[in-house]
This record gives C-alpha cells, sequence and structure tokens, in this order.
C-alpha cells in the first residue's frame, strides 16, 4: 500500500499534468492522430509503418485507446500522462521517494509527459525491465529462488522488447544490459536474453529494413533532414545534460537562457557526483546511465539519431542515483538542503512551461482557426497534418509542385528550411509579392499577392 506522502506527491504530479493538457498539437503529434483516425489495426502495420520511422507497438495501443476516449488533444495526450504516472511508481519501487519525485517533476519529464508520441510508453518498458534486471542480479543462481531469477530475467526481456516495439532508439540500453550480463560472466542470462531478442528482431526485421531504405532516401531527398535528426557533434551532445535539467524552455536573451542552463545543470551534475561510489548498484546505475549515450553518439556518426528526446528513457537513471543522494546524506545538512533545491528546481521549469504560452507546443490551433477560408493554401503537404487535424475540409496544394494561377494565395512556409525550398524566390519569380504575415507561436501562415 502505498502511504499518503507517496499519494500525494503522485496526485500532485497527476494534477501538474493536466495544466495546459488540451494546448494545440504540433507537427509529430498529428501524425499520431492522423495514424489512428484514418488506419486499421492491420493497416498500421501493412500501409504506415513502412513509411514512418518507428515501430507499430504504440500507433496500434493508440488506436485501441482512441477507439474508447476519442481523438481530442487531451485524449491523445492521457496515454502518455499514465505512462509517465506508472514510471514514476517503478522509480520508486527502485529508488524511493525521492527518486519518484525526482523523475515525476522533471521538467523534461513533464512535457514529453503531454507528448502523444511514443516516449513515455517507451520510457516506462524500458524502467519496468531495468526493476527486473535489478531484481535478477539480487538473487543468487544456485539458492533456492533460482526460478525466481528466471521469472525476473523473462519479465526484463519482455518489457525490453516491448520497448524496442515501441521506439527503435530503445536498442541502445537493451544492448549496454546485454554487455553487462556477459562482462559479468553471467552466460546463461546472456544467451537467453539475445536468444529472445533476436527472435523479436527477426520478427520486425523486414518492416526495419523498409524503413531503414526510405530513411536514406529522406536523407538524401530532404535537403537538411540530417539536421532534424540529430547529428554527431558536442553541441548536441552537450544539449541532452542540459534538457534532463531544464527541459525544454528557451528565452532571449539568449546569455541568460544559456547562463541559467549552465548553472542549474552544473548544479545537478554535480550532485550526481557526489554519489558516485564504489558500490556494485551505484556503479551500475552510472553504467547503464552513461553507456547508451555513448553507443548513440558513435551511431549516430553513422545514422543521425543524436537529440536528447530519444535518450528519455534514461531520466529515471538519472533519478534514480539523484534519489540514491538523498538516502546515503540524511544527516548532512548540506546535502539534505540540496536535495530540497533539486526537486524545487525542477518543479520550478516545470511550472514555467506549463503555466506560460510561449513555452508550449506549436500553436496550429489559432493558425487553422484564423486562417483566411476564401484563398487557395499552399505548403509542404507532407507536413500538413497539423492543418488536417483542426480542419478536415481544408484544401491544401503542394508548395513545391504547383501551378500558380490564383491572384491571392496563403502560404504555411513551416518545413521549407528543411527541405530546402526556396520559395521566396520562386514566389517572387512568378510575380508574387508579400502581403502579409501573421504568426502564431512557432508557425506562420503568409498573403501573397500577383503584382
Amino acid at each position: 500500500m502505498l502511504n499518503k506522502k507517496i499519494f500525494f506527491i503522485f496526485l500532485f504530479a497527476f494534477l501538474v499534468r493536466l495544466i495546459a493538457l488540451n494546448q494545440s498539437l504540433w507537427l509529430d503529434e498529428a501524425v499520431t492522430a492522423k495514424v489512428v483516425m484514418n488506419y486499421g489495426f492491420t493497416e498500421i502495420v501493412s500501409k504506415f509503418s513502412p513509411t514512418d520511422f518507428h515501430p507499430p507497438l504504440y500507433y496500434l495501443f493508440m488506436k485501441l485507446w482512441t477507439n474508447m476516449f476519442g481523438y481530442s488533444e487531451i485524449a491523445l495526450r492521457m496515454p502518455s500522462v499514465l505512462f509517465s504516472l506508472m514510471t514514476g511508481y517503478v522509480v520508486y519501487l527502485i529508488g524511493g521517494i525521492w527518486a519518484a519525485s525526482f523523475f515525476l517533476f522533471n521538467p523534461l519529464i513533464v512535457y514529453y509527459s503531454q507528448e502523444a508520441r511514443m516516449y513515455m510508453m517507451t520510457t516506462f518498458f524500458l524502467t519496468a525491465g531495468l526493476y527486473y534486471f535489478f531484481e535478477s542480479q539480487k538473487l543468487e543462481v544456485k539458492s533456492q529462488k533460482y526460478n525466481l531469477k528466471f521469472k525476473s530475467l523473462l519479465l526484463m526481456n519482455i518489457f525490453f522488447i516491448a520497448a524496442f516495439f515501441s521506439f527503435y532508439g530503445s536498442i541502445f540500453l537493451i544492448v549496454t544490459i546485454f554487455i553487462y550480463l556477459l562482462y559479468k560472466k553471467q552466460y546463461k542470462e546472456f544467451f537467453v536474453s539475445c536468444f529472445l531478442f533476436l527472435v523479436s528482431f527477426a520478427l520486425v526485421s523486414p518492416l526495419l529494413y523498409q524503413q531503414f531504405v526510405n530513411s536514406k532516401i529522406a536523407l538524401i531527398n530532404v535537403a537538411n533532414w540530417s539536421l532534424v535528426l540529430g547529428k554527431a557533434n558536442i553541441k548536441n551532445l552537450l544539449l541532452i545534460p542540459i534538457k534532463f535539467s531544464i527541459g525544454r524552455i528557451s528565452f532571449y536573451p539568449k546569455w541568460l537562457y544559456w547562463g541559467i542552463a549552465g548553472m542549474w545543470t552544473g548544479f545537478v551534475l554535480f550532485t550526481i557526483k557526489t554519489v558516485l561510489n564504489k558500490t556494485v548498484f551505484i556503479k551500475t546505475v552510472f553504467y547503464l546511465l552513461i553507456f547508451p549515450l555513448i553507443l548513440g553518439f558513435l551511431v549516430s556518426f553513422f545514422t543521425p539519431m543524436l537529440q536528447y528526446f530519444r535518450f528519455l528513457y534514461l531520466i529515471p537513471l538519472m533519478s534514480i542515483i539523484l534519489g540514491i543522494n538523498t538516502l546515503q546524506s540524511r544527516d548532512d545538512r548540506s546535502k539534505i538542503v540540496m536535495k530540497y533545491v533539486m526537486l524545487f528546481g525542477f518543479i520550478v521549469f516545470s511550472l514555467i512551461y506549463l503555466l506560460l504560452p510561449q513555452f508550449h507546443r506549436e500553436d496550429w490551433k489559432s493558425l487553422v482557426k484564423n486562417l483566411p477560408k476564401d484563398k487557395l493554401v499552399y505548403m509542404i503537404t507532407a507536413s500538413s497534418d497539423p492543418v488536417s487535424y483542426y480542419d478536415k475540409q481544408l484544401n491544401i496544394n503542394e508548395l513545391a509542385n504547383y501551378e500558380l494561377k490564383a491572384r491571392e494565395i496563403n502560404v504555411i512556409p513551416y518545413t521549407t528550411a528543411i527541405y530546402g525550398f526556396d520559395y521566396k524566390s520562386v514566389l517572387s519569380k512568378a510575380g508574387y509579392k508579400l502581403k502579409k504575415e501573421v504568426s502564431f507561436r512557432e508557425v506562420t501562415y503568409e498573403q501573397w499577392t500577383k503584382k
């Protein structure tokens, strides 16, 4: 049974996640909405997934969920809210109440707890797998609890496979676990885990191969796509601890933002450093936190994917380390103060994001509401899912392949920079002049008129 303190922490975490939960969907969330609204269960696997870059489990789950609860912003995001709370409970089982608190109010976790994407589902699966991994490590093979150890190992692999079927980036943590088993000479556990994973990998390999081919084509055809995916460079690597500490907020002047972000991140890293010692558990947790980042960095030299949100599943490990720090320093007044400062800072940064609309997602809802409906609309149609979500009747024309005959047109220039399409030069040569530009949060539409 949960005690009252834990109950109120989770209740507060749940209520916090309800703030601004109905904010506008952004592009990737609109893709989720499109899939569950327009494809059946089998079509998600056979028709949509080959054109996507993610495995289908999350979409299949969301199809089932939305069949029951509908397609509103809140309905689409509620699974992520619930998965984040369930992950927090698993973190509590592993690291205690402070570890759970650091996780539940981490500003980046709060942000992605409100996103209709697969990242919180994946984080839950991997954290649950880690729980059973730690359980398996507590039990001796030769003891009478051998069957219990095998059960923990089996459950660990089930959760890891579910994570991989939700998000391919899970592989970095899964491989890290396998290497650990091999290093510890737990050969039976290593071979059983590898066998189960390879069988599962074989099931999804035809789909994965088709997606890999399509991703290579996208990297060639979309001029700046690699910048979105995350190249292996120092900037993207440094952004991971910064975003893990401060979340998604960003503001001007940039010198002030980097100053605050740098100091807070330094404080978080310093707090982590104070707990590092030679106990097996802490060394293991730290290894599980760092090694997946090293693998991701190395792989990103060949296939760019070094973006901080793709390693969101490591924040539970960071929270466990911070939680262990508080457990070991309860008699040290300075460290007691540090844990309260840490939690207070996480809550403040989370509330800054939640309560200030300028830090919310792209405001497609307002753009579509204010978009003049009496003129043709042009944009990169591959990025038009948010527009279609908020106005299913609106006809959208392809900006990069069009016949410009109307005297006045509306242009939504979203993702033109990613596609390397200089639409302004093209429109100017066609005799159009920019008449008006209307901006909402991170999205804009323009009115162009024939001269």
